[in-house]
């Protein structure tokens, strides 16, 4: 893709409450059973999964609760369920300064205790080390061009005992400079609808892991999985067409609506798909 001047925070800032409507409340793809399941209740198993990846069931450190730092929080709906479900403390961040007021107004309205959230970078959080019982990063690593940092960070957050654990698109083959030139329209659509995206391998991922003294015990490949998620995603920019065209645009929901076939395009050919991994640091 290109690498001219780009801001992710202002793109977040931008594209949040469109993609609400068009993603869904959790802001990041489902993982279908059937392939008939609701986007929500295909987002909410996605969720599951990492909530399994996480082991959010162990206890906290003398008694008190897990907490968790999540990378990448969104308008903070999966904060909120595994607050409330798990009794855990979560500690959302994100570099959207819309994407923490929004995610504050939802939290206070659903009247959800121990969830916060800051504006924070992470692939340089600020946090101390050993601050948090489970790093979380759910879709939200392909917007980070330094992905050894943002794992370096989620390992040295953790206390030993600590969890990491993350799913995001991943890219299962190299694609030659020839075939990117090919494609450039294709990626710059990509680009304009979900911001300067760029994939590594869940091999990338376990690697880097393992690099910073976590013990991978988990790797899926959830690529078949979440391809249902392309449908549901059109069928919202249809049912939300003047919503989402007031918010973002003709042309920003054209470029949605384009990037949903060019992503299923690549989810079949083998291009492109969906990982998770999940770590632990030893005592």
């Amino acid at each position: 893709m290109t690498t001219d001047a780009y801001d992710p925070q202002s793109h977040y800032d931008r594209v949040t409450a469109a993609w609400q409507l068009l993603l869904g409340d959790e802001l990041h793809y489902g993982v279908f059973e059937t392939g008939d399941e609701p986007l929500a209740v295909a987002t909410a198993a996605l969720t599951r999964r990492m909530i399994d990846g996480a082991d959010l069931t162990a206890p906290g450190v003398d008694g008190h609760p897990l907490r968790v730092l999540d990378v990448g929080c969104g308008s903070g709906t999966p904060a909120r369920a595994i607050a409330t479900e798990f009794g855990v403390e979560v500690v959302g961040i994100t570099t959207s300064g819309v994407g923490v007021e929004t995610a504050r107004a939802r939290t206070a309205e659903a009247g959800v205790a121990g969830v916060t959230f800051e504006q924070r970078d992470g692939t340089a959080n600020g946090f101390a080390d050993g601050e948090f019982d489970r790093s979380w990063a759910l879709e939200s690593a392909h917007l980070m061009r330094d992905k050894a940092a943002l794992v370096a960070e989620c390992a040295r957050v953790l206390r030993p005992g600590g969890r990491f654990v993350l799913c995001d698109l991943v890219r299962w083959r190299e694609i030659p400079f020839a075939e990117v030139r090919e494609r450039r329209d294709d990626f710059a659509v990509l680009r304009a609808a979900f911001g300067d995206a760029h994939f590594a391998t869940l091999d990338d991922y376990e690697q880097l892991a393992a690099s910073n003294g976590l013990v991978v015990d988990r790797r899926e490949d959830l690529t078949a999985a979440t391809l249902p998620t392309f449908d549901r995603w059109r069928a919202n920019a249809d049912r939300n067409h003047d919503a989402v065209v007031d918010l973002i645009g003709v042309d920003g929901h054209s470029a949605f609506v384009r990037s949903c076939d060019i992503l299923e395009a690549f989810w079949r050919d083998g291009t492109f798909g969906y990982g998770l991994v999940s770590a632990t640091r030893p005592h």
